[in-house]
């Protein structure tokens, strides 16, 4: 498996240069700077993740992946080589959860987009408290990771022009909090967790969260 990551990882990272300029270095010198975590980051197409593992190799990352994606053959072969996790978004998400767990003990940070589905205009959507859940059970810190420019890929690549990639790394944190949230806590804490995506967005990108990006976090502790 080594070595197919490895020449699999250089022609997938040669064909994203191809298409993309990618400034991710902020983001690699946080994930080495850090044990492993999960890093969440805004989904806006298909790209991130790739982008992410391949870029950041040889450390070890991984990703949280829509279970349909595996129908896929090429992307099957893709995601199984980087040891990628299917979770179900209809809600069985347990076995995911445990899995991602097991990942993170072996080393592995684990990218997981809290929004679970695509913004396509890079407008950051709204998330989903699972994050919130992963997060207290696999007690590991998060690191923000926000990225634009993806938005416009698929009309750069109409037009035969590279679309660049800006990521942006914020401070890792912890969730705060003592036992297990109710519905109302678990979605109090996921705005502050959202918040943590959006203030490193531009403005005009940071969506319902622009507000909790400008505001104090109560449940979130800074490492």
């Amino acid at each position: 498996m080594g070595f197919r990551k490895a020449a699999v990882n250089f022609f997938l990272k040669g064909i994203l240069n191809a298409i993309c300029k990618i400034d991710c270095g902020e983001f690699v010198k946080a994930l080495s700077a850090n044990k492993p975590l999960i890093v969440i980051f805004n989904h806006i197409n298909f790209l991130e993740v790739p982008i992410l593992v391949s870029h950041s190799y040889p450390l070890h990352v991984s990703g949280l992946v829509k279970s349909e994606t595996w129908k896929n053959p090429l992307f099957a072969f893709l995601f199984n080589t980087y040891k990628a996790v299917p979770i179900d978004r209809k809600g069985a998400f347990t076995e995911s959860f445990k899995h991602v767990c097991g990942m993170i003990n072996d080393g592995y940070h684990m990218c997981v987009a809290p929004e679970g589905t695509r913004s396509k205009n890079g407008v950051l959507g709204r998330g989903k408290a699972g994050i919130v859940l992963l997060a207290m059970e696999a007690n590991v810190p998060i690191l923000p990771v926000a990225h634009h420019g993806g938005e416009n890929v698929w009309k750069n690549i109409k037009r035969f022009k590279r679309t660049p990639f800006h990521f942006r790394a914020g401070r890792p944190f912890r969730i705060k909090f003592g036992g297990m949230p109710n519905k109302e806590e678990r979605e109090m804490i996921l705005g502050e967790v959202m918040g943590q995506l959006a203030v490193l967005l531009p403005e005009d990108m940071r969506g319902i969260y622009a507000d909790q990006a400008k505001k104090e976090n109560k449940y979130l502790e800074f490492i």
